[in-house]
């Protein structure tokens, strides 16, 4: 099986795409002078371009996990997954509290998703033939 690796860094890919399953790595803001609600935001529209760039949606995530360095945050992060949220297909969720490797940063986001597998091809011979 063939393993794809999206958004390279230094040390880490954005996501890794393995047997129709794609892992992101965890997500922090570009911004961290923003408030939590802002970094929620930040990193949600990073994690739908992750998953465009796999093929996939925020409709097929299956697990999430939210770090925040402060869980009182939480209210503040829930106001932006509440309104980015697919509610027809919602994924298990987890929210913990740890801290995050820079201070500025409030929240950092991971997740796995399903990838749809691809249409089967038609053959040519069966393309626009009527009967």
């Amino acid at each position: 099986m063939t393993i794809q690796r999206f958004a390279e860094e230094a040390r880490l890919s954005g996501a890794v795409a393995h047997n129709g399953v794609l892992y992101l790595a965890g997500q922090v803001a570009d911004d961290a002078t923003l408030d939590t609600e802002g970094q929620t935001a930040d990193i949600l529209a990073q994690i739908d371009a992750l998953l465009a760039g796999a093929g996939t949606d925020k409709s097929r995530l299956l697990s999430i996990t939210c770090v925040l360095a402060d869980i009182k945050d939480a209210p503040l992060m829930n106001r932006a997954w509440d309104r980015w949220m697919d509610k027809a297909n919602k994924p298990a969720r987890m929210t913990i509290q740890a801290p995050l490797v820079d201070p500025a940063w409030k929240v950092e986001i991971t997740g796995i998703a399903a990838i749809p597998a691809p249409m089967p091809a038609v053959p040519a011979a069966d393309v626009g033939q009527g009967g």
